[in-house]
């Protein structure tokens, strides 16, 4: 699906406070931006924000920085911030495939894959932010004892993402095919916005966490 294009975002973008607009400067040395040692987690692909606002609301002893693409889609989280900003939330507009141009070894706590674009066509396979292309970039920058949670509607997605955790060196430590009726994994769960609309019509939603 074509995203719209919004005029003007990527002005507001270029301005914004929220931003880490030269995130490369920055590998290896994220606590000089938050000003403290707490952790560091990530979510690429934040879409409007929701999801990584929460927890950052949730958790004022971690840090957090949302990771997305589409201008149009990162200016809807900045006119979140602007009208309640999070000291320990900043924004990259930016590729996943850069992501160890823009965090060193050992620099990110927890990575979060919510809701990806599927990519469904065969030759794009390696786009797949679960992909064990991507799965090899995450192993450059997560800590020792880093883990991956990833959430998906699409089942196709979610067998695809399960095929490479083995072979990418990586261990399933969670699992479940249905997320909202799992007790367990819904104690700590915070919802995006795809989730709410996908979950509200019926769809169940799929979800590992794995580690190296």
């Amino acid at each position: 699906m074509r995203l719209r294009n919004v005029t003007g975002s990527r002005e507001v973008i270029a301005k914004s406070a929220y931003v880490v607009h030269k995130p490369e400067d920055y590998k290896g040395k994220w606590n000089e931006i938050f000003g403290n040692n707490h952790k560091i987690r990530i979510e690429i692909g934040m879409g409007k924000g929701r999801f990584i606002m929460d927890l950052a609301r949730m958790n004022p002893d971690i840090n957090y920085v949302g990771i997305e693409k589409y201008s149009s889609v990162l200016l809807r989280g900045i006119q979140k911030m602007e009208a309640e900003p999070l000291p320990n939330l900043y924004f990259i507009r930016m590729d996943a495939e850069e992501i160890t141009e823009v965090f060193g070894a050992g620099e990110v706590d927890r990575i979060y894959l919510n809701f990806s674009d599927p990519w469904p066509k065969d030759r794009h396979a390696k786009r797949r932010l679960p992909s064990r292309e991507f799965l090899h970039r995450y192993d450059g920058i997560l800590v020792k004892n880093g883990v991956i949670e990833f959430k998906t509607d699409n089942s196709d997605l979610f067998r695809f993402a399960l095929e490479e955790i083995e072979p990418s060196g990586w261990r399933l430590e969670k699992i479940t095919e249905d997320l909202h009726h799992d007790e367990e994994m819904m104690k700590d769960n915070v919802m995006t916005e795809y989730e709410e609309k996908f979950s509200s019509i019926g769809n169940p939603i799929f979800k590992y966490v794995i580690s190296r």
